[in-house]
């Protein structure tokens, strides 16, 4: 099949990484991908090396002209099956050019605020394909009146490549932190703000340090209330366990550094892909169950579903997961977790099938249904 990916978003945020793994992974299974997307972003930057032919646009809003005709100029060069959209601004831009080109178009969405009352109502049906990243997502649309038929479930696909356990990578980080090689390493990745749960995982985190010596805590974002984690650390004991990278780009190598992987939003997150990702690297994942979190990963097997913002129950997570014993089987098992469900191959075929089904299939039979558990091992 030949796609035309529409992505001009130039941040780097979760969607931009959602593209850049389905469009990776449909060239891998040998479909023809073409993309549009910001000069110098994130998505051109990722995308200029893995055979995927490239057109730079820039969508400044809805009704950007300019944008139209660069999109309309590489739908006429690359005459594509479907073109598919991950970003808000460029939903109805296009509906638009699908409905001029008579070419079907797939939209993702991300996020769960609902959209304006015209888009939320419109985009679902005139899309022919509107793409949600969880079960939980979905039950949202449907809660706001989307039919049944109108919305499928796909999870974000994750490089298994990307994310190969390293003990080389992980002492070289340790050593450049100047942790221990026999530290015991819990991760955050993400914004720092109220709603991601840093306040509790910091009083959990710090809790536990009480009563770990080798436990310390690898912080990896940025955000409105990250001085305010960084002010408490710094007035405490356990201070120099606490280490603050700031934003980083490019977090594959430090997932190898992290013996756990704290995922403590209090807000709902509609999916949760740095626990998928961390888990793909072999980390076991503390999640709070809320949202789509859930669905990221195998509840005692892969990881710990925790309330959230229960110090308490936190602290307590965080140190039975310092045990060897329940820590490593978990990594272990957590790999081939993901590989199973959210590997890009397996989401690019489920994508293709979803895409393929002929108009008459029933929306339960186009829903992404992850295969059987693997045979579980009980841990002490």
């Amino acid at each position: 099949m030949k796609f035309l990916f529409v992505g001009t978003n130039p941040e780097h945020t979760g969607a931009a990484t959602h593209f850049v793994a389905l469009a990776q992974a449909l060239v891998g299974a040998g479909h023809d991908v073409s993309v549009v997307a910001c000069p110098g972003g994130l998505i051109e930057e990722e995308l200029l090396h893995v055979g995927v032919h490239l057109h730079q646009a820039t969508f400044r809003n809805a009704f950007d002209l300019r944008g139209y005709a660069r999109v309309w100029s590489a739908a006429q060069r690359s005459r594509p099956d479907w073109l598919v959209g991950n970003f808000g601004k460029e939903y109805w831009p296009l509906i638009i050019l699908g409905r001029l080109l008579h070419i079907p178009v797939a939209l993702f969405r991300h996020r769960v605020p609902p959209m304006k009352r015209l888009s939320g109502y419109w985009l679902p049906r005139l899309a022919h394909r509107f793409f949600v990243v969880s079960n939980w997502a979905r039950q949202a649309c449907l809660a706001r009146g989307v039919p049944p038929d109108r919305v499928q479930v796909l999870y974000n696909p994750v490089n298994m490549a990307l994310y190969t356990p390293d003990a080389g990578k992980r002492s070289a980080i340790l050593r450049a932190l100047d942790i221990d090689d026999d530290a015991i390493v819990l991760g955050y990745c993400g914004r720092m703000h109220a709603g991601k749960g840093i306040f509790t995982l910091y009083a959990a985190v710090t809790a536990a340090m009480a009563r770990q010596p080798r436990l310390h805590c690898l912080w990896l974002g940025d955000g409105q209330d990250a001085q305010a984690v960084r002010d408490y650390a710094a007035a405490q004991p356990s201070g120099g366990r606490h280490h603050f990278l700031g934003w980083v780009n490019h977090i594959q190598p430090y997932y190898t550094a992290m013996s756990m992987l704290a995922f403590p939003s209090i807000a709902p997150e509609t999916f949760g892909r740095a626990s998928v990702e961390a888990q793909a690297a072999g980390v076991p994942v503390l999640g709070s169950s809320l949202g789509g979190v859930p669905e990221t990963l195998d509840p005692g097997f892969t990881g710990v579903l925790l309330p959230p913002g229960d110090v308490a129950a936190w602290r307590e997570a965080i140190l039975q997961m310092c045990d060897a014993s329940r820590r490593l089987p978990m990594g272990a098992a957590a790999r081939d977790y993901v590989r199973e469900h959210f590997s890009t191959d397996v989401i690019a075929a489920e994508f293709v099938r979803i895409l393929m089904a002929p108009k008459e299939t029933r929306a339960t039979d186009l829903m992404y249904r992850p295969g059987p558990p693997r045979k579980r091992h009980s841990h002490p």
